[in-house]
């Protein structure tokens, strides 16, 4: 018995928004270290920080 072209088609595309669903799925998962990844952003710009010292956005130094 052969598929038509139809049927592969919708194989395949189903297929493929099970797969992308099942990568959603861990995505959201919660890393360890999620945390303190995040807190190591600046509360104002959102980039990370180096070190302990305050971020060049609120020293005035956009570099």
């Amino acid at each position: 018995m052969r598929a038509s072209g139809s049927d592969v088609i919708f194989k395949i595309v189903s297929l493929f928004l099970v797969a992308m669903a099942v990568l959603a799925m861990f995505g959201k998962l919660r890393y360890p270290g999620q945390k303190r990844l995040d807190a190591a952003r600046c509360p104002t710009c959102g980039r990370f920080r180096n070190g302990k010292g305050p971020c060049a956005c609120t020293k005035g130094n956009r570099g």
